[in-house]
């Protein structure tokens, strides 16, 4: 892209405000640009590629980044008044944070599930409780964010039956379903069944998307929980993007066309305390997924060279001790994210270091965005750091150390990324390479090279009274009892027939989402689904580590 051609897409696209002028009232610039000339070809024009200043030529000048606070505890009403508090306060799209047992594909009357049910996340048990969690939110109207994994399909199918008994269509809906089950199996262990099982589902679902739910992202291919594990910027970085680029692999061996399904792949990354490292790592990300995309796997529509991504403040950085620190730490990953261009974005609330947060200090973590949009002037110019000699050479230096990753990654496949995912799963270089890179950093922290401010120094003797969210054990009884109604309610001979099916689509070869569909319209509970395909692909347990 050159000058005239970004001026050109800047001036025909819609800005969100006619003048952009700081609080002095001078005008502010679209875009920093060298004095003369044009700028390096790998760092380029904001909208064109290869990204590395936005994939947008309006940066947030357009359309401002989407607020998306994870939410979801207790009950469904607990949470459902929660999503529409926040919807209420300024928030653009919901999204769901589900409980341990929902996360392992266990029903809240499961014996695994006890004490667990609403503490870290809300129950969702049947296509009802889809229901009510969405009860007078739009499912046509509003984005919808799922953070799960190992059962996503088996959510997603809940969502659909959800929306169809809304009336709203399903190619209406919008939204993102995190479906990475490689990081599950490189850092958060939240599995359900072998690997390659676990691949032709989410395949099936890409594919069933396509035809069916377009505006939906199948997949967010993940690196907060690897990075949250342990993993330096590069590695997170790196890790990430290997698993996309094995994704776009699965998918290719299933016959489907890169531009058929890659412009609705997102990611998700995790904005650590590291200022400038971070936003480097997010300029490299669009620059390196541009160039593979293009480079290797042949995609032609501009849309599957974007590398769309959402963004959480690190979780990892959140301090018990004075925690009032964790709303100043907050605010600058956000920053970070902002900066480094990212699509949507949660920010993490001071309390979490301890539980669920309470509406105080969600409404905190909200009103920090908010902030930042609003009061800064950070929105107002398109990439305001490129072109800085330190971020252009962190960027390069970001890339280079992640294409080295790659490489490795790559090598462990013999030249494919989907076998070097793999085997590196297996083999367990992953989890060694986090192993590692964690401790090193505690080690840092140990001897007080890295400093934690109220941890290792500035420490403070004595506690501070810190209102946290509990959950009553009331919530656990009130679901096992819904949990039972809904199953003496329902028809049983609908439901054994609906399952019975979706067991023989899983041992044939036929696609698995519409089976899925019709056992969450059968009302069949999430733990019933997902036994009757572990009949099929039996469970994974773990190689043990030396």
């Amino acid at each position: 892209m050159s000058r005239p051609e970004w001026e050109e897409a800047y001036r025909r696209a819609r800005k969100r405000r006619e003048r952009f002028v700081t609080l002095s009232f001078e005008e502010v610039p679209p875009l920093g640009l060298p004095a003369e000339g044009e700028p390096p070809e790998h760092v380029g024009y904001p909208g064109g590629y290869p990204y590395t200043r936005g994939i947008h030529p309006t940066g947030y000048r357009g359309k401002p980044w989407t607020i998306r606070q994870f939410a979801g505890f207790a009950g469904v009403e607990e949470t459902n008044r929660r999503f529409r508090h926040l919807l209420d306060q300024g928030q653009h799209g919901v999204s769901v944070a589900f409980d341990m047992p929902t996360l392992l594909g266990l029903d809240s009357d499961h014996a695994l599930a006890r004490g667990e049910v609403g503490v870290c996340g809300v129950a969702v048990d049947t296509a009802d409780d889809m229901g009510r969690l969405f009860a007078g939110i739009p499912l046509g109207e509003v984005s919808v964010s799922m953070t799960i994994n190992g059962p996503a399909q088996v959510m997603f199918a809940f969502l659909l039956v959800a929306a169809e008994e809304q009336g709203v269509e399903w190619p209406l809906l919008r939204g993102t379903l995190q479906n990475d089950i490689f990081k599950e199996y490189i850092a958060q262990k939240e599995w359900l069944f072998p690997p390659e099982p676990h691949l032709r589902l989410i395949t099936d679902m890409i594919s069933f998307c396509a035809q069916q739910v377009p505006q939906w992202n199948t997949i967010s291919v993940s690196g907060y929980h690897i990075r949250e594990a342990g993993a330096t910027a590069a590695q997170e970085l790196a890790f990430t993007l290997g698993d996309g680029f094995a994704y776009v692999e699965a998918c290719r061996a299933r016959g489907m066309e890169v531009d058929d399904f890659a412009p609705r792949l997102s990611f998700f990354f995790d904005a650590h305390i590291d200022f400038f490292e971070e936003i480097a790592k997010f300029r490299a990300a669009r620059r390196i997924w541009a160039r593979w995309m293009r480079e290797r796997y042949g995609a032609r529509d501009e849309r599957s060279l974007k590398l769309r991504f959402h963004t959480q403040t690190a979780g990892v950085s959140l301090t018990a001790q004075q925690p009032d620190n964790n709303v100043v730490r907050t605010a600058i990953e956000a920053l970070a994210a902002v900066l480094g261009g990212t699509q949507s974005l949660h920010t993490n609330a001071l309390d979490e270091v301890y539980a669920l947060p309470t509406e105080r200090a969600a409404e905190i973590a909200l009103r920090t965005q908010q902030v930042i949009a609003e009061e800064t002037g950070v929105a107002d110019t398109i990439d305001p750091l490129g072109g800085s000699w330190f971020v252009e050479e962190m960027t390069d230096r970001m890339e280079q150390r992640a294409e080295e990753i790659l490489a490795q990654v790559d090598r462990l496949g013999g030249g494919s990324m989907l076998a070097g995912v793999l085997r590196g799963i297996e083999e367990g270089w992953f989890q060694r390479a986090l192993g590692d890179s964690a401790y090193e950093f505690e080690k840092a922290v140990s001897s007080g090279e890295r400093t934690i401010v109220g941890v290792n120094r500035f420490v403070q003797q004595g506690g501070e009274d810190l209102e946290i969210l509990r959950i009553p054990g009331e919530i656990e009884e009130q679901q096992r009892r819904r949990l039972d109604e809904g199953r003496r309610a329902r028809d049983r001979g609908v439901v054994d027939a609906a399952l019975s099916a979706l067991v023989e689509a899983a041992r044939g070869e036929a696609g698995l989402m519409d089976p899925l569909v019709a056992a969450a319209r059968a009302r069949a509970t999430e733990g019933e689904i997902v036994a009757a395909l572990q009949s099929v692909f039996g469970a994974y347990r773990e190689p043990p580590r030396v």
